[in-house]
């Protein structure tokens, strides 16, 4: 009996003993292909006061040193202090990632392989699938970041980048290819307006609904496939306002819809802020497109109760050439096109605004000031009719204007812009990221006034409309929201 115990004993110490090199040995299994997460950063960048221009890296572009493969890029802004700063105060207009040493595969540039802007939408590759890095590949970054007040910054772009060493490789990885699509392709500054009212029942479509969005020129919106082969992961950028960015697949006169990158806002007032989500697709979303296949992107904004200005509609898509699996486009079902989500409600989005402001009066409450024929915009104010200083109301008479002049910027090159963009009365709440908008019920908008080529207006003046009826108009500056004015507009003797 005894030796039979000792036999048992020792049976399950050795059993215990290939069971514990098991569990052991599994996490090793396990990792297998298991993404590194490397930290980046570029900068410092030196922000000037009210700054609102494209820039480019100069220099190198931090990056990893070894060859592999980039599965994932989540972005942020930081401060000196490695704090996100409010979106409020500095923002991430956009920020492309582009990479010198290959060619875009819709347009005639070098390839831009992952964009961001201050929604932070994080690439998630599904895995298995992985953009081929080479240490030797040039990266340059195109960026926009917008200062909305009257104190400069110096800020990081900062760039987690999910990232598999050749080294670390144990499972075939396969390569897809960037698939840039954009409303506006290949603009150096590819917007486009939204004006309160236009579309129907108040969504407007980008470039359905636009009058001849591309003159005589090509569809920018599409992109012809010249190889077959599965479209694996998408997600869409849009601004403030904006719902979905769509996907559709055209063939031989149909049309398929493979995909829509909706827009999950925190924001309580609506669809009218940076705080916001895109929709990505799901790890098993696959498309299968032949030769010959044209890719359409679409982007549809919320017009019923605001102008947008300045506004975009991008879709990154990435694809495996040749590959033959994936869904018929045309035999898709709205659940082959559900979404998943890359973070929540982030707290530099906390100052929403839109609260009573004790230093901005009521200007339908002031009095008829002088009448004026001109208003000059300097150091972030309107002289007169800035409400910040306001007692009375400057007046003109109807069927005349009033002309502004940015001061702030230069005759030409870089300055300060200033946009007159009407609002609502009384346009006097406090200022966060949901408030001040274009909500007014006359809408006029004067553009960045600056010379400087994009974003600015190509000039420095704007004169108010000659028609607009007896009443007190407010405006702010959708540059630097802070900033609000108002005039009054009086009956002719």
């Amino acid at each position: 009996m005894r030796r039979v115990m000792r036999f048992l004993v020792v049976l399950i110490v050795a059993v215990l003993a290939v069971l514990g090199a098991a569990v052991a040995v599994a996490p090793q299994a396990q990792a297998a292909n298991t993404p590194q997460t490397l930290h980046f950063e570029y900068g410092p960048i030196h922000i000037n006061t009210g700054q609102n221009i494209i820039q480019f890296s100069a220099g190198q572009v931090p990056k990893p040193t070894v060859d592999g493969w980039i599965v994932g890029i989540k972005p942020n802004l930081l401060l000196p202090d490695n704090s996100t700063p409010a979106v409020d105060i500095i923002h991430l207009h956009h920020a492309v990632w582009i990479n010198l040493s290959r060619t875009d595969s819709t347009a005639g540039l070098p390839q831009r392989f992952f964009a961001a802007g201050e929604e932070k939408t994080a690439l998630k590759l599904p895995g298995g699938y992985g953009y081929r890095y080479k240490a030797s590949d040039n990266w340059l970054l195109d960026f926009m970041i917008h200062d909305l007040v009257a104190t400069p910054f110096d800020v990081r772009i900062s760039y987690d980048l999910s990232f598999i060493p050749d080294s670390s490789v144990t499972k075939p990885m396969t390569e897809v290819l960037p698939i840039w699509m954009d409303v506006q392709n290949g603009g150096n500054y590819p917007v486009f307006d939204v004006h309160r009212g236009s579309g129907t029942n108040g969504q407007y479509t980008y470039p359905d609904q636009a009058a001849n969005p591309y003159g005589t020129g090509p569809a920018k919106n599409q992109h012809t496939m010249p190889t077959g082969g599965t479209l694996v992961a998408a997600a869409g950028h849009l601004h403030p306002g904006g719902l979905w960015n769509d996907l559709y697949v055209d063939r031989g006169g149909q049309s398929a819809h493979v995909f829509r990158s909706n827009a999950k806002y925190f924001e309580k007032a609506g669809p009218v802020s940076w705080d916001v989500t895109m929709g990505i697709t799901k790890a098993n979303w696959k498309v299968h497109v032949n030769a010959g296949d044209t890719l359409r992107t679409t982007v549809t904004y919320d017009s019923s109760a605001r102008s947008w200005y300045e506004t975009m509609g991008i879709m990154v898509l990435w694809f495996v050439p040749n590959m033959t699996t994936g869904l018929d486009p045309f035999a898709m079902t709205p659940a082959d096109m559900a979404v998943r989500y890359t973070h929540g409600h982030l707290p530099e989005n906390n100052n929403h605004g839109g609260k009573a402001d004790p230093d901005l009066p009521n200007p339908t409450t002031l009095a008829d000031g002088p009448p004026v024929t001109d208003i000059a915009i300097t150091n972030y104010e309107f002289t007169p009719g800035d409400l910040d200083l306001a007692t009375q109301v400057p007046t003109v008479l109807q069927g005349h204007s009033i002309h502004f002049t940015n001061t702030d910027a230069p005759t030409s090159g870089y300055g300060i812009w200033h946009s007159i963009t009407a609002c609502a009365l009384p346009c006097n709440l406090t200022t966060g990221i949901a408030y001040p908008t274009a909500n007014a019920l006359i809408e006029f908008d004067s553009g960045q006034l600056g010379n400087f080529g994009v974003p600015t207006a190509g000039r420095l003046t704007w004169d108010t409309p000659t028609n607009l009826a007896p009443g007190t108009y407010s405006f702010w500056c959708r540059v630097h929201p802070f900033m609000r004015g108002a005039f009054r507009v009086l009956a002719s003797p």
